[in-house]
Order: C-alpha cells, then sequence, then structure tokens
C-alpha cells in the first residue's frame, strides 16, 4: 500500500507510529492475516493478504467495526452528525456528552460509541467493571474533527475493497486450526511490564498477567510447528524491569528479534538504546525478517 491508513480510534498501545518499521518485516504473500489483538486495527488495516480477521475481546469495539463494514459512508457520516445535532456536542458542552453516554450504555448502539469516543477525553477508549463505557469528556480538547473524519474515511474505504472478517474471542479461545503455511498471525497483546489500564482485570475483560503471557507464547510454540508464521509486538525491558518469560523463551526456541526505535523518524531497527531506564521495543518472529527485508527490496528494484 502507498498510504499507510491510520484508524479513526486512538487506541492505547497503538502501532501506527511505528508500521514504517514493522510492514516491511512481514511476508508477502499472505493468504489469511490474523490481527489477533487488532485493537484500533492500525496494523491489520494495512497489510495486504487475502483475507484479513480482525479479533479483540472487546466486543463493543468488534460491533462498532462490523457496524462499519455493513453499512456505507454516508449512513455512517448520518448517523454521526445527527448525534452532534441532538446532543449539541461541541468542544464545552459536557452536558450533552454524558447525556450520549448514558444513552449508549442503555442502548448499546454501535455508532453511538464512536461518536462518544470523538468527544471524549484523549479519544479513548474506556469501560468499566459494568461494562459501561466510562471515559470523561475531552473539555477543549476533543471533537469530530476534519482530520478524524478524514481517517474514518480512509479506514472506510480500505475495509470497503478488501475481504475482512472480525472476531471478538479471547486470545486463547480463537480457532487458529483452519491456519496453514500461507497464513500469518500477528499478536499486539498487552505488555507484562508495563502499566496500562487494559493489564489489570478490572474494566470487565480479562486482564494481563504471566498466566496469560504463557499462554500466548505456547500458543506460538503451536502455530511454529504447525509452519505457520508469527509475529509478536513487546518490550523486553522497561524502566529498570526485564520480562524475563519473554527472554527465555526467545533464546529456547531461537526465534528472531528485530528491535523497532522508539525514536518514530528513525525506521533502523538495529539501533536501541541499552541504558537501564529504556524500554526496548522489539518484533519477534519465527522466521528471518532479513530475508523479507531483502526480498522487499529486490521487488522494490524490479
Amino acid at each position: 500500500m502507498n498510504k499507510i491508513i491510520s484508524s479513526p480510534m486512538n487506541y492505547i498501545g497503538g502501532k501506527y507510529k511505528l508500521l514504517p518499521q514493522i510492514l516491511p518485516l512481514f511476508p508477502k504473500n499472505i493468504k489469511t492475516f490474523v490481527d489477533l489483538f487488532c485493537g484500533g486495527c492500525n496494523v491489520g488495516i494495512n497489510v495486504a493478504a487475502k483475507k484479513t480477521i480482525f479479533n479483540d475481546n472487546l466486543i463493543y469495539l468488534i460491533e462498532l467495526y462490523r457496524k462499519f463494514d455493513s453499512l456505507n459512508k454516508k449512513e455512517i457520516l448520518s448517523h454521526i452528525y445527527n448525534r452532534i445535532n441532538q446532543f449539541n456536542l461541541s468542544l464545552s458542552n459536557k452536558d450533552g456528552y454524558l447525556e450520549l453516554r448514558k444513552l449508549y450504555n442503555s442502548e448499546k448502539n454501535p455508532l453511538d460509541l464512536f461518536v462518544l469516543v470523538a468527544y471524549s477525553f484523549n479519544h479513548q477508549i474506556r469501560f468499566n467493571n459494568s461494562h459501561e463505557f466510562n471515559n470523561p469528556f475531552g473539555k477543549d480538547r476533543s471533537c469530530f474533527n476534519e482530520h478524524m473524519k478524514n481517517n474514518l474515511l480512509d479506514f472506510l474505504n480500505t475495509l470497503n475493497k478488501n475481504s475482512v472478517d472480525f472476531t471478538s474471542f479471547n486470545f486463547d479461545e480463537f480457532d487458529f486450526s483452519g491456519l496453514s503455511s500461507n497464513d500469518f498471525v500477528y499478536c499486539d497483546p498487552p505488555y507484562l511490564i508495563t502499566t496500562g489500564t487494559y493489564n489489570d482485570g478490572k474494566r470487565g475483560f480479562t486482564g494481563w498477567n504471566e498466566i496469560e503471557e504463557r499462554k500466548l507464547l505456547k500458543i506460538l510454540d503451536s502455530l511454529n510447528e504447525k509452519k505457520v508464521s508469527f509475529a509478536l509486538s513487546n518490550v523486553l525491558d522497561h524502566k529498570g524491569k526485564e520480562n524475563l518469560i519473554l527472554k527465555n523463551w526467545i533464546k529456547e526456541n531461537n526465534y528472531f528479534i528485530s528491535y523497532i526505535s522508539k525514536n518514530y523518524a528513525n525506521s533502523n531497527y538495529h539501533t536501541i538504546d541499552r541504558n537501564k531506564n529504556s524500554t526496548v521495543e522489539v518484533l519477534i518472529t519465527n522466521y528471518n525478517p532479513q530475508s523479507v527485508v531483502q526480498e522487499n527490496f529486490v521487488l522494490k528494484l524490479a
């Protein structure tokens, strides 16, 4: 793809800025691409595959994507602007935002979730233990602006062109049995050694801990045995902490590590700041990514 598509959702941990480093490391000629922790869909929407499966255990997010896929752009924009007018949504009208939030929590209309996100603090998605959307109002900061609209339209155009499916399984309930050597699984799970509200298990959805980490790594091992290629985004070190589970797993299985630069302007993943307080972000694969990069370079020259 000549243009990198940005998700209209500002999802915590989104990989949009890292895509110039990550995408060249993915294999070509993918039959089915599985975005196992799809979040904002930044990765999956930018991968050329015959079919893409977007999966996330946040069912309300998946319902929104399904609605995006089932309606045309005119219907979607009409709903958004109708809600903006109905609740007089603006950069300053907190009461209107809270009224819409109350309506969404009672009816769970997927498109209302998108309108809420547009006006919520930092455009983020947050639910409480009762599965009620509870992100506060983004006063003087958040609204459905032209930038967000253009991202939405680009996202919808790409969805319409591609063969996609949306599922809402927990990662360990996803059915991998139909995958073969021409398929590819990408994982961007919560990071074990970083702090995030999505890790704590107090939002009404499965949290992330060492048990979950080991489950995922075991699944990836089983994919490797089936000759299914995978890539895992994660961090090895973060602010003095290290993920020994992950480091030992890589070493035991001889998987490949590509270092991802935190300086997004620098896409040289060989460069890494190793001071004790640094975050070492990596892409772990069960194939040699350098062979993919080399192949891409040859194809580009041709």
